[in-house]
């Protein structure tokens, strides 16, 4: 497979997961524009490709606004003629519980993850559309967002409503050739280097080891080069024809994971009355009401701190 001729955007790129997408894309033959809010940071992303041979440049811009939007395709067109592949990355954290989490807390998560890829994917679909291109969106969401997890209301909120959005935009630019997925990453992050329960999986990987099988396989957690060939696949002619879906990626397993379904469906004459619920419900839900959050088996004994 080979990028050669296309020209993506990676927004959050700078360092991480973000940075890992980045350099796989080049490495496939991709030009890459590199964005993230600290000019150092960003400089030594486009290096790290640079040096290899790659091309890169870079936006040093926040995610969010429209003018960063435009900027963002707005360089790739003129620097390389073209845009092809957008990937909406760009995130920050403030994890609080609901009941201490600001308005401003709230509003800085959606802020950048949610109305920074919408703003980022309009500019990025019209400029495909009004050059005929059949560009490759990928859009990065979390298992937070498939399944909630405690203290991350906003978090959570952004990343599902990214999901939602991916099933709306596949369905309104498929006309147009251009597909739109969201990524699902299981990795060694700054956010997941602070949880006890992968401290063995971090610290291999912090020394250059490899990760323990049970990380690896039984979790699907792995590091940032494990996500980056999916995006890589999903951008190139291969994945012409796949498009609206939700696929994990981490260690050494990958998933797709479905869209919302009715796992039970009743009738009632007549509608649900309060008493018709009353007596009914527990007998038509038992054994289907649906679990929250994620859950993870013990560690292996000589795997815990």
């Amino acid at each position: 497979m080979s990028l050669d001729g296309k020209v993506a955007i990676v927004t959050g790129s700078g360092r991480g997961l973000g940075l890992a997408y980045a350099q796989e894309l080049a490495r496939q033959g991709a030009a890459v524009v590199i964005n993230d809010i600290d000019a150092q940071t960003a400089e030594r992303a486009v290096t790290s490709i640079t040096d290899a041979g790659g091309r890169a440049a870079a936006v040093v811009a926040p995610v969010g606004p429209t003018e960063t939007a435009v900027q963002l395709v707005r360089t790739a067109v003129e620097t390389y003629g073209r845009l092809d592949i957008l990937v909406t990355n760009a995130g920050v954290l403030r994890d609080k519980t609901l009941w201490n989490m600001s308005d401003d807390d709230f509003d800085t998560v959606i802020g950048v993850h949610l109305r920074g890829t919408f703003t980022c994917v309009r500019e990025a679909a019209t400029q495909m559309r009004a050059n005929q291109v059949a560009g490759r969106i990928i859009c990065i969401g979390s298992p937070t967002g498939q399944r909630g997890n405690f203290g991350q209301t906003n978090y959570a909120a952004a990343k599902a409503g990214i999901v939602g959005m991916v099933r709306t935009w596949a369905i309104e630019l498929k006309k147009a050739g251009i597909t739109v997925n969201a990524v699902i990453p299981v990795a060694a992050t700054a956010m997941t280097a602070t949880v006890p329960y992968f401290a063995a999986a971090v610290e291999a990987d912090a020394a250059g080891e490899a990760m323990p099988a049970f990380f690896r396989h039984d979790l699907g957690f792995g590091t940032s080069d494990d996500v980056a060939p999916l995006l890589a696949y999903l951008a190139g002619d291969d994945a012409a024809d796949i498009t609206g879906q939700s696929i994990g990626v981490g260690g050494d397993r990958l998933q797709l994971w479905s869209h919302p379904e009715a796992v039970v469906t009743a009738y009632h004459d007549g509608g649900w009355s309060l008493e018709a619920l009353q007596a009914e419900f527990p007998r038509v839900t038992s054994g289907s009401l649906q679990s929250v959050g994620e859950s993870f088996p013990p560690l292996p004994e000589e795997l815990q701190r």
